[in-house]
């Protein structure tokens, strides 16, 4: 492994609520994932995001998520494939002709919190999903999990699949995500974020990191991370 992307998810603002140091994570990121006015952002935060990533030459993607700002998109609901599949080509297609307009190109599609971990374990979802993002651009990446039913998906349509690591979150000994619920599942110390990216860098498998934009020292972790793997030898780029 020579080259590796490092995402993060940023757009998170909306209305008078300003979330997140989305400038300076701009500064040291490959791939913006942009909330998509569900779980969070709004259409003015949209147009912003993908404005500066045009701007700095960062890879756009789409984040769209639940409806459910209240639990920010991170609690599952009951929701049948063809809603999910609406759900998921409403927020791209919006987020696509902002970035259209700022004179940039969408390039990767990233699901949101329970959304993410409900269509890698359920296959009608991951069907549906990746059907729709299929028929919007074929061209378009779809980050998610190295296992699941959204990889074994994808596969099987030809989308193209990029295997996602995350750097400031816990792992469990199955490989699986801790519950945000339980404590430490949140990475906040810096030198155990650099040192858990650097570890899934080498693993080979995992061709992008997520930062969190909502976590408090986001833009210091992705800083650091990227100045970790340049030592390394690992150039941060988005995937080709």
């Amino acid at each position: 492994m020579n080259e590796i992307d490092i995402n993060a998810d940023l757009g998170e603002s909306f209305g008078a609520y300003e979330w997140g140091a989305d400038e300076t994570l701009l500064q040291f990121v490959s791939s913006a994932n942009i909330a998509c006015g569900f779980h969070a952002g709004d259409p003015h935060a949209m147009r912003r995001t993908a404005e500066s990533c045009v701007k700095r030459g960062v890879a756009i993607g789409a984040h769209p998520g639940l409806p459910d700002r209240l639990g920010f998109g991170r609690r599952e609901m009951a929701v049948t494939p063809e809603e999910a599949a609406d759900f998921v080509l409403y927020q791209t297609g919006a987020l696509q002709a902002f970035v259209h307009a700022a004179g940039g190109k969408l390039r990767h599609v990233k699901l949101h919190g329970a959304l993410y971990h409900m269509a890698s374990k359920d296959e009608r979802l991951a069907v549906a999903i990746v059907k729709v993002v299929h028929q919007l651009d074929p061209k378009l990446l779809l980050y998610g999990p190295p296992a699941g039913r959204l990889l074994e998906s994808a596969a099987a349509v030809g989308l193209r699949y990029v295997v996602e690591g995350f750097a400031d979150r816990l792992y469990l000994s199955d490989g699986t995500l801790a519950p945000r619920q339980l404590p430490g599942a949140v990475l906040d110390q810096t030198e155990s974020v650099v040192r858990q990216a650097l570890s899934l860098a080498r693993e080979g498998a995992i061709r992008t990191l997520c930062v969190h934009g909502d976590t408090a020292r986001a833009a210091e972790h992705a800083e650091r991370i990227a100045e970790a793997l340049r030592e390394a030898g690992i150039t941060v780029r988005p995937p080709r």
